[in-house]
């Protein structure tokens, strides 16, 4: 998928191997709604990739037991990379974005590099969007993954 990205990356206290562990299997332990970027209006429930692995998906389970697919795994790396899709509730069929996840050894650390793109494609006035302007909506999105990435190197 090509188009306009929102890329955020941060230094986490691991291998590789050990941050993408944490970024998959535990993804429902550190994963915080936002309330610009919620999933859906129930909130974001609970993530896990199902089954982990390739051919598996991302989803997300809430309270009440529903449950939905927010993307198919596209690449299952473990330590590399990994990227999946990320489609909401509300989006049009056809439309989506991706999110690639890269993982590089930089000394004792990693580097985690989310690239989150397709956005431009969903419309300004789409309820995603909340009617920003695709800049600002990204700015926001990219300070949404920053503070994710924290919580995720907080449980490592």
């Amino acid at each position: 998928m090509n188009g306009a990205a929102v890329i955020v990356a941060l230094r986490v206290a691991a291998t590789p191997q050990a941050a993408f562990a944490a970024f998959t299997r535990d993804i429902g332990c550190w994963w915080k709604s936002h309330p610009l970027f919620q999933l859906s209006r129930k909130g974001d429930g609970v993530l896990r990739f199902d089954p982990a692995g390739p051919g598996g998906r991302l989803v997300t389970r809430f309270a009440d037991g529903e449950e939905w697919e927010i993307g198919p795994v596209r690449h299952w790396l473990p330590g590399e990379r990994l990227a999946f899709g990320w489609r909401l509730p509300s989006f049009a069929a056809g439309q989506g974005t991706e999110v690639d996840v890269r993982f590089e050894a930089v000394g004792a650390e990693t580097r985690v590099t989310v690239e989150h793109r397709g956005w431009d494609a969903i419309p300004q006035q789409h309820v995603a969007r909340h009617g920003f302007e695709l800049m600002l909506f990204q700015r926001r999105l990219g300070e949404h993954w920053r503070a994710l990435l924290k919580a995720m190197d907080e449980r490592l």
